[in-house]
């Protein structure tokens, strides 16, 4: 049950068209690639790959601005 409260309430979260910020979203959809980890061990591997290579990019960018 509590995992059908929880695709409707990141279906609200989609439609809701009230300025929501960037930073938002992406706190969001972090915490659901951590959730998403715990209960899957076998996708927490790809996960961390995935934020590994996010944060290179973001290093990378900070550094040629």
């Amino acid at each position: 049950m509590s995992l059908v409260y929880c695709f409707t309430a990141l279906a609200r979260v989609w439609k809701d068209r009230r300025g929501q910020d960037l930073i938002e979203y992406a706190l969001m959809a972090g915490f659901v690639a951590v959730a998403a980890g715990a209960i899957m061990p076998g996708v927490a591997n790809s996960i961390s790959v995935i934020f590994s290579e996010v944060t290179s990019v973001i290093t990378a960018a900070a550094t040629t601005s």
